[in-house]
Parts: C-alpha cells; structure tokens; sequence
C-alpha cells in the first residue's frame, strides 16, 4: 500500500470541487463536513477519513476508489482495470461500451507510444 499523501488528495478534491463549480460551503452542505474541516483537507493539514472520503466522493460524482488511491488507502492494483469497469456498467448501452472502449484503447496506445 503507498504511503498517504493527504496534500495530493487535498488538491485533488479541491480541483473536482471547482470544475463541479461548487463552493466550498455548497461541498459542505452536500457531505455534511464542516467547510473549515473540508478547507484544512484541501489543504493538506488534515487526514481525511475513509467515511469522509466517501461521502466527498459522492457529492463530487467521482468513484471513492479513486479517492481512496489518492489518499494512499488503495493499490493501483486493486482497482477494477478500465477496460472490466466499462464492460461491467450496465448503464451503458452496448454501443456506448464500444466507443468507450475504442477511446480508452486510442489514448492507452498513445500513451505507450510517447513512452
């Protein structure tokens, strides 16, 4: 398991919060955490718990998985891979699956190739 690094989940939370185009209070509101308390973690001076990640996670629309990694709680590898995470939605539609796929396979290929 990799070492916490509250400070990386902090700005972490803190630039989803913004791009939610949500205010600090409103994040507050939604998790039921103090705003000071949610200040401090974005932050980096407090240690946000499992329970508080989750419920940030939620009003964020983000999995708590990928908060838990954030915050060092999780391996990259414990996490379901992209590719069982989109097959395993049953949101999708079996085209949107599809074009989910062959984007996450483009950039994946692209990545490698810059490598």
């Amino acid at each position: 398991m990799k070492a916490p690094q509250f400070g990386d989940v902090g700005s972490f939370i803190k630039e989803h919060r913004e791009r939610s185009a949500l205010s600090i209070r409103k994040l507050a509101e939604l998790t039921g955490v103090s705003n000071p308390y949610l200040s401090q973690i974005e932050r980096g001076v407090r240690t946000p718990s499992a329970e508080i990640l989750r419920s940030i996670a939620g009003a964020l629309s983000i999995r708590t998985e990928t908060l838990y990694e954030q915050a060092g709680l999780l391996d990259e590898q414990e996490l379901p891979g992209v590719r069982e995470a989109i097959q395993a939605d049953a949101s999708l539609t079996t085209s949107q699956k599809q074009a989910l796929m062959e984007i996450y396979t483009s950039f994946a290929t692209a990545k490698q190739e810059e490598s």
